[in-house]
């Protein structure tokens, strides 16, 4: 039976392509009545075998005939090695073959096995040596193999093999030292106390200690008790801490500052433009002009410094200048006009506090504001928000736009 891979052991033959020569009962080293059996080429294909994964059809490597079948058709489990069909040459004569009689394969043995073959050869010499300054091997030592799992089934570490070999102690040797590794394996230093080089309890305490260390420890640890005093007010100096806090979040919020302005005489050079060159030039235009010339040349805040400026000074270079570029953005909102009908009926409703002592209404001026009917004359706010220490300076800035607008808006068309 051959091996079609490396890792089969045994296989099933399906059916054979050629014919057997031998028809007579099979008996080994006889001559038995013949038939030309088929002959073959290299290349012909000569059965077909089954395994667990595949079926594969067997060729023949070099010419001849296949003389008798000793497997036949449909034989199961066919070992690898096992005769399954006897071949000659071809022009042999079949009726005076001999058939030869099958040598029974035998088992492999492993290398364990292998080497304590060897072991009892081996052994004399050492016992004909002297004793030496080693501790004395126990031969009443167990077996190496772990309570829970039984025999040993894994491989020796490298490290412990190394040491096997050094010492010149055989695979059966070693199956009888006292593992102590986890899952019964053995471990070097279970070697080296069995050498006697350590003490022979080291390993057993060193494997108790990582067992140990290896789980987390809970019994220890107690439930802290809920504190009383932690739904109490804050002490006085803890709550003035907190107040400072506080101020100190506050404190750097941003401040509002507004300014009424009025766009009448906005709306007067806007007019004479569009009257004299045909151009409507809008309101936005004025203010966004007013605000870029408000911002520029505004009077330097007291700072620090930059590092450049400093060296610069430093150098004579440069001075630092008076004036600075502002980079504020205000919002412009239109006042909603107070109407005097409204004004009059606040005025004319008596007061519920006047009702209820008794005290006699005197009766009250309305005073009458007079509003242009144009939206350009009516009030506007320009908003502004900076943060602290900016207020000043935005103050300024606020003024500027203000006297742009209302005193000589037409230099920003200029």
């Amino acid at each position: 039976m051959p091996a079609m891979s490396p890792t089969m052991t045994e296989g099933n033959i399906a059916s054979w392509k050629v014919k057997e020569g031998l028809q007579a009962p099979f008996v080994y080293n006889s001559n038995a009545d013949s038939t030309v059996g088929d002959s073959y080429s290299a290349g012909d294909v000569l059965l077909e075998i089954e395994t667990d994964k595949a079926q594969m059809d067997v060729e023949a490597q070099e010419d001849g005939i296949l003389a008798k079948i000793i497997q036949p058709d449909g034989s199961k489990a066919v070992k690898v090695g096992v005769r399954i069909a006897v071949c000659a040459e071809p022009g042999d004569d079949l009726s005076s073959l001999e058939i030869p009689a099958e040598d029974t394969p035998k088992p492999q043995q492993t290398p364990s096995e292998a080497k304590s073959a060897d072991a009892p050869t081996a052994s004399p010499p050492k016992e004909e040596s002297p004793p030496t300054t080693e501790g004395p091997r126990e031969a009443d030592h167990p077996p190496a193999t772990d309570k829970k799992h039984g025999a040993r089934s894994y491989p020796f570490y490298p490290s412990v093999i190394q040491l096997l070999h050094a010492n010149g102690v055989t695979e059966s040797e070693a199956s009888r030292i006292p593992a102590t590794g986890p899952g019964g394996r053995l471990l070097k230093g279970d070697v080296l106390a069995y050498m006697g080089s350590i003490d022979k309890s080291y390993p057993k305490k060193q494997s108790e200690r990582i067992e140990k260390l290896a789980k987390l420890d809970l019994s220890n640890i107690n439930i802290v008790a809920k504190d009383p005093s932690a739904g109490k007010a804050a002490p006085p100096g803890q709550d003035s801490t907190v107040k400072q806090k506080a101020d100190e979040t506050t404190a750097e919020l941003p401040t509002e500052l507004t300014i009424t302005i009025s766009l009448s005489t906005v709306m007067e050079v806007q007019q004479r433009i569009s009257k004299a060159l045909g151009i409507d030039i809008p309101l936005s235009e004025f203010i966004s002009r007013a605000i870029a010339v408000s911002n520029n040349d505004l009077p330097r805040q007291n700072r620090t410094p930059t590092a450049d400026e400093l060296f610069d000074q430093v150098l004579g270079l440069d001075k630092v200048p008076r004036t600075q570029d502002g980079h504020f953005n205000p919002t412009i909102m239109t006042m909603p006009p107070t109407l005097p009908s409204s004004a009059s009926k606040l005025a004319s409703k008596p007061d519920i506090i006047d009702i209820l002592v008794g005290k006699k209404s005197t009766p009250t001026r309305s005073v009458r504001r007079t509003m242009t009917a144009s939206s350009g004359g009516s009030a506007h706010v320009l908003s502004l928000s900076v943060s602290k220490g900016e207020e000043k300076l935005a103050k300024v800035f606020l003024e500027r736009v203000k006297t742009t607008l209302q005193v000589d808006p037409g230099r920003l068309v200029l």
